[in-house]
């Protein structure tokens, strides 16, 4: 049983006014985005980058933050999202071409797939080299208040190891290091989505829950909106399904849906993002 509130945020995609009003309504921060959580836990789950205005911006509130919130015994954290491993794939490799064998066909590099998927030329030139340690050392998968908390909502964490401790330790080695291929092969696998969804969902879920621990999978990167049906601006909550054993948190920040801020565990109410 956990002794501290703890919070997850989904996907921000530069959006840091609003992310600060919506930790600020959780009472997370004040009005100058300084930590207010007490205790609380809070995690991000990735992509604070690309279209929007200010990703890097983003990032480094949630840096301040988390320097901050251990003075009052709180905690912040992020997960790595599949935006800034474009980010950082578009700063070390820009327009070189992907090894065809690697990409899976000709013209494919990092510097086309960021323009395509909303990258920010802001972002690239606030991008600072402690920026880029900082992003390299975070994590793909956690496990925090009996969640497992992932980005993405696929099964391929599982192809770089079968326990946290070896997805974590495997993707780093790879963000560490110059080989172009694998770089593009680990912004591959964290685009895939929709695992958790249809008819065999709730096994995929369990699945990856048997593998790498907790009750319940918290993710990102797939908009609710999406999955149920509705416009984001319609959303005011996440979206529990796959049986109760996944919860999706992105509402869609950059398409004028909330930013939500959710405290684990969720039950949900009666509202538009019932399982369907």
């Amino acid at each position: 049983m956990k002794d501290h509130p703890t919070f997850v945020v989904g996907d921000v995609h530069g959006h840091r006014d609003e992310l600060a009003d919506a930790l600020g309504d959780a009472g997370l921060v004040d009005d100058n985005d300084n930590w207010t959580g007490a205790d609380a836990h809070l995690w991000f789950l990735g992509d604070f980058v690309d279209r929007g205005p200010a990703g890097v911006g983003a990032i480094d509130l949630v840096r301040s933050l988390q320097r901050q919130a251990p003075e009052s015994g709180g905690f912040v954290d992020s997960l790595l999202g599949n935006h800034e491993i474009l980010l950082l794939g578009m700063h070390r490799f820009g327009d070189t071409p992907v090894p065809s064998e690697a990409a899976g066909g000709p013209g494919r590099s990092f510097a086309r797939s960021w323009a395509i998927n909303g990258g920010q030329l802001a972002d690239q030139d606030a991008l600072t080299d402690e920026h880029i340690e900082w992003l390299t050392s975070r994590r793909v998968v956690a496990v925090a208040a009996d969640h497992l908390l992932v980005h993405s909502d696929t099964l391929d964490y599982l192809d770089w190891g079968d326990t946290v401790d070896e997805i974590n330790d495997a993707v780093r080695d790879v963000l560490v290091g110059d080989d172009l291929g694998l770089w593009w092969d680990l912004w591959r696998r964290m685009t895939t989505r929709f695992a958790f969804r249809g008819p065999e969902g709730e096994e995929a879920a369990g699945e990856l829950l048997d593998h790498l621990g907790g009750e319940r999978i918290v993710h990102g990167h797939s908009v609710i909106a999406d999955q149920v049906g509705v416009h984001p601006v319609e959303l005011d909550a996440p979206h529990l399904y796959a049986g109760g054993k996944a919860l999706g948190i992105d509402a869609g920040l950059f398409a004028g849906g909330p930013c939500l801020v959710v405290e684990l565990p969720y039950e949900p109410d009666d509202d538009v993002t019932a399982p369907v």
